[in-house]
């Protein structure tokens, strides 16, 4: 039965071309937009090189210090997270970073403009870069302050013109480093893992930064598993309740929060940067904003099915009339839709990898490789699927009440 519906199905969108054609473009226009903006935000969040550990990665990357007269928020400075993160002891590892800096450098009467990042020796143990050339720097190498950096393939060739750069020098922020490494190139989406050259935090010209509550730090947390990420949290809570105030009077709150990626960026986007139900909020705008964003083509879909089902009002009535029953006739019509979709939705996945690919050569982000993975098609596929029942089954219980006298003479429903 399935079989014979499915057959039918296809001689009936072949034979209403301009419906089929509106179908069609309606479903693959909006899986395009769904898919791509799913790709996107995989390329944000989801855990991949070299942040593949990521989903087990908790970060300090907000805190609010407030008083009775105001207060700020912004990243955390060194200070902070030295001291009351740094040392978590559920923690894998703990690494404590700065943010990447836009810098320009001379190199060879020519000027580079780049980006610079001081991290400890941690960094390259939770972070995990393949190494084109020689190794990350150590632990040991940020507390002597070895002058000592790893950069990109993308900086290897402005600097090198991509002869191996492992053991040669270069001067950035008034400092000669040596490089040890090079790895590729990270897209700027990456926020963790984004430099274009990296060095010990202790290579900086001044240490005023160790006594920073605020400033340009921040902290990630690696976890032994996900199942540690309450204890991690209560631990730094815990914390916190003793944190001294260099001014009491001026300020007696702190407020920061172990996150995941999305709730850190969440945070950063949605009101207060410290409230920790700022992730559920920035989740609940994304799933209404698809729910509308689907609703709409659906109701589209709706009104095309049913002038498409008043055009079959004759042969609605003659099914009817040779004693077709209401529920084999919107089995068949949903049916009907059902295929319209998946083909829309195969359609729509073949424009999305070609949007992607474009997107990719264009290089609008630098470094960015959009793509679209098994798991972002299935998430297509199961939409394609929801688009067919949605925009078919009213549709099809509508055609399945109309009387069959006024079916034969193409009357309304």
């Amino acid at each position: 039965m399935l079989t014979n519906y499915i057959k039918l199905a296809l001689k009936v969108l072949g034979r209403r071309k301009f419906f089929t054609f509106i179908s069609l473009f309606g479903i693959s226009l909006t899986l395009v937009v769904l898919m791509v903006w799913t790709a996107i935000l995989d390329n944000l969040f989801a855990a991949r090189k070299p942040e593949s550990r990521f989903d087990r990665v908790l970060t300090v990357s907000t805190v609010g210090i407030y008083g009775p007269h105001g207060g700020m928020t912004s990243n955390p400075g060194y200070r902070f997270v030295d001291k009351y993160v740094r040392g978590l002891k559920d923690a894998e590892a703990v690494s404590v970073f700065s943010q990447q800096s836009p810098m320009v450098m001379y190199h060879e009467g020519r000027k580079i403009e780049t980006h610079l990042r001081r991290t400890d020796g941690a960094y390259w143990q939770i972070l995990d870069f393949k190494f084109l050339e020689g190794g990350p720097y150590t632990e040991a190498d940020n507390r002597d302050a070895n002058f000592v950096a790893v950069i990109t393939d993308d900086m290897r060739t402005k600097l090198y013109g991509g002869a191996p750069a492992a053991g040669k020098t270069f001067e950035i922020d008034g400092r000669r480093f040596r490089v040890v490494g090079v790895v590729p190139s990270v897209t700027i989406l990456r926020e963790t893992a984004f430099s274009e050259i990296w060095a010990p935090t202790r290579t900086m010209k001044s240490d005023e930064y160790v006594r920073q509550w605020i400033g340009d730090f921040e902290a990630i947390v690696l976890a032994r598993s996900r199942a540690d990420f309450p204890k991690l949290r209560a631990e730094f809570d815990e914390r916190l309740t003793h944190f001294v105030f260099d001014n009491p009077r001026e300020y007696n709150r702190v407020v920061a929060g172990l996150d995941t990626s999305f709730e850190a960026f969440a945070r950063k986007i949605v009101g207060n940067n410290v409230d920790r139900d700022r992730a559920m909020i920035l989740r609940g705008i994304l799933m209404l904003a698809a729910l509308l964003f689907l609703t709409l083509p659906t109701m589209n879909l709706v009104s095309i099915n049913l002038s498409r089902i008043m055009e079959r009002a004759s042969e609605i009535g003659v099914r009817k009339a040779f004693g077709a029953s209401s529920r084999a006739l919107i089995a068949q019509f949903v049916v009907e839709n059902v295929v319209l979709t998946v083909i829309g939705g195969a359609i729509g996945f073949v424009l999305s990898v070609v949007t992607l690919i474009a997107l990719t050569k264009a290089d609008l982000i630098p470094y960015a490789v959009f793509d679209i993975n098994l798991r972002i098609f299935l998430y297509g596929m199961l939409l394609a699927g929801l688009f067919g029942v949605l925009s078919g089954v009213y549709p099809a219980w509508r055609m399945s009440r109309m009387h069959p006298v006024n079916a034969l003479r193409g009357g309304a429903m």
